[in-house]
């Protein structure tokens, strides 16, 4: 029951389960209740958030296998500071084990394998071997593994406690460094959320915020205390994680914290939430106050479980800071809404870009954009729609030209503004991709001039862009953030194309913009064919792992995926769409079926027989 088949078949291994709302328990792990029936529970398959886990102390004279086994089954539990995993170990490990340090994931739970046995004075080891996935940091960033699940050993020493001639307890004296935790357990336990800071911006601060995506426990924290909502604003206020920190600021005056001894924050019957801060708080102005609390409360939207429609907060000595509703939050969103509804545009079969209204095939209505994109004055071999939708970008058909013009006005053709002297298509221009800066980015796929170009204002000289890791690997696709703080690449070298994602550094006006520390975006994937940002920290990626079939899936940009994550089948796929809000459905071009539409809780289902590079506005 998302422990894993660790348990199956061993003598005192079992643990204390409840289901949540279900009234049932199973106890067990090293010891056995004295009292009461015992009723069986079922387990179920996978990760299931309503399970918790209670860890249960070791019996006297257990075996060392019965240590391991119960010490690795407490740390899946949500104990208090883990008090009962620590049971397990001696009293020196148990002071110097830090279980917020870190968490070790791997792909199930870690098997313990007898490694050496030794006499009295040198006690036993366990070898704690599995794949691992990825860590969590003392920052609560995922970080995951490369494209192959890298093998995790750790020996595990046992040692006699209290006893003479060898007949002692046994206790761990060197468990893992953080908690070790199997997939199942892990998502059992924790949830993804953004975190929101300030785009960093040249000569000043931004207006727009970015999201930093990081891990919370799903229930109370066993080591803080803290429920959900107070670990992340805790986890707020602690500041950007290190990969995002250089390109965003926080509105918080260093040192800011919850009031000392806060450890549950709730909103009242009208959903506003107080929120109590330290005296570093307490001076700042309201506007700067107002930004503060605009990070608190589109933070606090990753929690599904909670409300919030106003934050308001508290200096240390309980007076108001300040007040913000959440349609003020919103004015600071990257995605904030432009009043009209947003729809996908593509390329028709005549080579124009057209834009479709409706949810369904039949209600589907293609028109054509206005000016020489839409009424045929330029054949179009892929296009992308700026997010205040006036004015698009398209390659030629050729994709050796890059044109900008107004799609809400008759006007003629102007000059490219870009142009590739590749040989061949694939060698020549990338599809375009604006963020919300109004700044438009292409990549030149020419071997003998390769370059990622960024376009201010998207008209101007092209400006090169650095990418220091880019290495020997040559940029195929370029999909920019609506933020403009991150990029997510196609990069290919060896015959494979891969997914990594970039921080975009923007200097002084003079200086070149960087794009630094391309990580994995799909670590588990071969080979990516397409990708498109999907909201402030998902993607949604076409590729196939090692050895299987083409997926279409949701990935956030730490690289952190599931099975729930996997979409539809669909075959062919040659380019995905997605709108920067959830509300809005999948868009994507097959060669056997189309423009397709995947709406939430059904199948994919054909839009446009002919036609082709759907995009939404981006």
């Amino acid at each position: 029951m998302g422990a894993d088949s660790r348990r199956r078949g061993r003598r005192g291994a079992l643990r204390v389960v409840a289901l949540l709302g279900a009234g049932g328990v199973l106890a067990g792990c090293a010891s056995m209740p004295d009292t009461g029936d015992i009723r069986p529970v079922k387990a179920s398959p996978g990760a299931d958030s309503e399970v918790q886990v209670y860890a249960v102390k070791p019996r006297k004279g257990a075996a060392a296998d019965e240590i391991v086994n119960g010490f690795l089954e407490a740390m899946t539990s949500d104990d208090a500071n883990f008090a009962i995993a620590r049971t397990y170990l001696t009293p020196e490990a148990s002071q110097k084990w830090r279980p917020d340090a870190s968490t070790t994931v791997l792909e199930t739970a870690p098997t313990a394998g007898r490694a050496a046995v030794g006499g009295v004075s040198t006690g036993t080891s366990y070898q704690l071997k599995g794949k691992q996935i990825a860590v969590v940091d003392s920052q609560h960033a995922f970080q995951a593994s490369t494209t192959e699940a890298q093998d995790y050993d750790w020996t595990m020493h046992l040692s006699r406690q209290g006893g003479i001639e060898g007949k002692g307890e046994w206790r761990i004296d060197s468990p893992p460094p953080g908690l070790l935790l199997g997939a199942s357990d892990f998502q059992r336990n924790y949830v993804s959320i953004n975190k929101y800071y300030f785009a960093a911006a040249p000569g000043g601060a931004g207006e727009t915020v970015v999201s930093d995506p990081v891990f919370i426990r799903q229930r109370m924290d066993p080591v803080t205390r803290m429920d959900p909502v107070t670990q992340s604003v805790n986890t707020l206020l602690d500041g950007p994680t290190d990969w995002l920190d250089p390109v965003v600021d926080s509105r918080f005056p260093q040192g800011t914290a919850l009031k000392s001894g806060v450890t549950s924050l709730a909103s009242d019957d009208r959903n506003v939430l107080k929120v109590p801060l330290n005296e570093k708080a307490s001076n700042v102005g309201r506007e700067q106050c107002k930004k503060m609390a605009a990070q608190i409360s589109l933070t606090l939207r990753e929690l599904s479980s909670t409300r919030v429609e106003q934050v308001e907060l508290e200096r240390s000595n309980g007076t108001q800071l300040c007040v913000l509703d959440s349609v003020e939050a919103d004015g600071y969103a990257p995605d904030r809404a432009s009043g009209k509804p947003v729809y996908p545009y593509f390329v028709d079969d005549k080579n124009r870009l057209a834009w479709l209204s409706g949810a369904t095939k039949e209600a589907a209505t293609p028109a054509n954009v206005r000016g020489p994109f839409g009424d045929g004055q330029l054949p179009i071999g892929v296009v992308a729609v700026a997010h205040d939708e006036d004015t698009a970008a398209a390659v030629s058909k050729d994709f050796g030209s890059l044109y900008v013009s107004s799609i809400e006005t008759d006007s003629q053709l102007a000059a490219p503004v870009v142009r590739s002297l590749g040989k061949t298509q694939d060698t020549r221009l990338s599809a375009p991709s604006w963020d919300g800066r109004k700044d438009l980015w292409i990549a030149d796929r020419n071997p003998e001039n390769p370059a990622l170009l960024r376009l201010v204002g998207g008209k101007g000289t092209p400006q090169k862009v650095n990418v220091p890791d880019l290495g020997a690997a040559r940029i195929e696709s370029v999909k920019v953030s609506a933020d403009g703080a991150r990029v997510a690449l196609l990069l290919t070298e060896d015959g494979k194309t891969t997914l990594k994602i970039g921080r975009v550094e923007r200097g002084p006006k003079d200086n070149p913009v960087v794009v630094a520390e391309l990580e994995p975006a799909a670590p588990r994937m071969e080979t990516v064919t397409a990708v498109s940002w999907a909201g402030p920290s998902r993607l949604v990626v076409v590729g196939k792992e090692s050895g299987g079939v083409q997926q279409v899936r949701y990935i956030q940009t730490d690289g952190s995926t599931w099975d729930t994550g996997v979409l539809p089948g669909l075959n062919g796929v040659q380019s995905v769409a997605a709108a920067d809000g959830e509300d809005r459905p999948l868009v994507a071009y097959s060669e056997d079926d189309g423009i397709v539409r995947l709406p939430a809780g059904a199948n994919w289902q054909p839009i446009v027989e002919k036609g082709r590079a759907p995009v939404y506005p981006g």
